[in-house]
């Protein structure tokens, strides 16, 4: 490619990426200020943890939560489309960072101790106790991989994605992005019952 041929990043948009770095770096921070355990407690790193709900969930780099963020980068890339334009062009870094932004903060407040009792009390995940920093950050990375892929991948591809991701997780644990929101907001004793039978 002629050097010519690759356009100079404006000001503004390198801004935005240095500081959704900074961003996942004050999280990581963050999560340790609040004692959360740098990586799982058990001394190990998995790339993929497989089993649901045990002492190995959210501790390690990915698991079957880490689609659910794929598919947050999803909608946060649809909601930077709508809110920065809808044109040919769009600026790119102001949509990551408000997308690193908001995750982020999840990542900061879900690993608060009443959200985690919260989840514990009212979800599947019984036996939740918080993420490792490790896999807070990788679940960050999840995301804007999936903003990524929303970025270049026809919406059709997008919504065949996430549609496949959360039937995937509902066979095999019982539990994804769709039923986590639900039984956060309107618990349910006839989907927890059926989430405990697994």
């Amino acid at each position: 490619m002629r050097p010519e041929a690759v356009p100079n990043l404006p000001s503004v948009e390198r801004a935005c990426l240095i500081f959704s770095v900074l961003c996942i770096a004050v999280l990581a921070c963050g999560l340790a200020a609040m004692g959360r355990p740098l990586i799982c407690p058990c001394g190990t790193i998995e790339l993929w943890h497989a089993n649901a709900n045990d002492a190995g969930t959210s501790q390690h780099l990915a698991d079957w939560y880490s689609p659910s963020h794929v598919i947050h980068g999803f909608l946060f890339y649809a909601l930077g489309w709508l809110l920065f334009g809808r044109g040919r062009h769009p600026p790119l870094g102001r949509m990551l960072l408000l997308a690193v932004a908001v995750e982020c903060a999840w990542e900061l407040v879900e690993n608060s101790p009443p959200v985690i009792e919260h989840y514990r009390t009212t979800t599947a995940s019984d036996a939740y106790a918080g993420d490792s920093v490790l896999n807070s950050v990788a679940d960050v990375a999840c995301m804007i991989a999936g903003f990524f892929v929303a970025r270049f991948a026809p919406v059709w591809a997008t919504t065949t994605a996430a549609i496949a991701m959360e039937l995937a997780a509902l066979y095999v644990i019982r539990d994804n992005l769709t039923l986590n929101v639900l039984m956060i907001l309107y618990p349910a004793d006839a989907i927890s019952a059926w989430q405990s039978a697994r």
